[in-house]
């Protein structure tokens, strides 16, 4: 389960929102939320809007958007928590309980 504080969800209504203006946001938007190698920890959080999820995913709900992770991902962020950070305007993964150790960017983690 990943959830997404009413701050983060408030944020992404506005931004899926604003990305398809002028024409009808389809039901199945939401949030792909992903992990790749990188980041000075090791691997990093992708975050980006999707129309709707691929076959493979797993399809979460939180705070009325929905959240889309393929299965690999899935290991690295199981119970992690998306925050919205005013003084950035930018998302971020705040709670990670698969994270031994993050970077001071908070982008970017390591596991055992």
């Amino acid at each position: 389960m990943i959830t997404i504080t009413l701050i983060a969800a408030k944020n992404l209504r506005e931004l899926i929102a604003e990305e398809n203006k002028g024409i009808e946001i389809p039901q199945t938007a939401g949030l792909r939320l992903y992990v790749q190698g990188g980041g000075c920890s090791g691997f990093q959080y992708g975050l980006m809007i999707e129309k709707e999820p691929t076959e493979n995913d797993n399809v979460f709900e939180s705070n009325g958007i929905k959240i889309f992770i393929d299965p690999i991902s899935i290991n690295y962020v199981r119970g992690a928590e998306v925050d919205f950070i005013e003084e950035s305007g930018g998302f971020t993964i705040k709670k990670n309980p698969n994270a031994t150790s993050t970077c001071g960017c908070g982008q970017s983690f390591n596991t055992e």
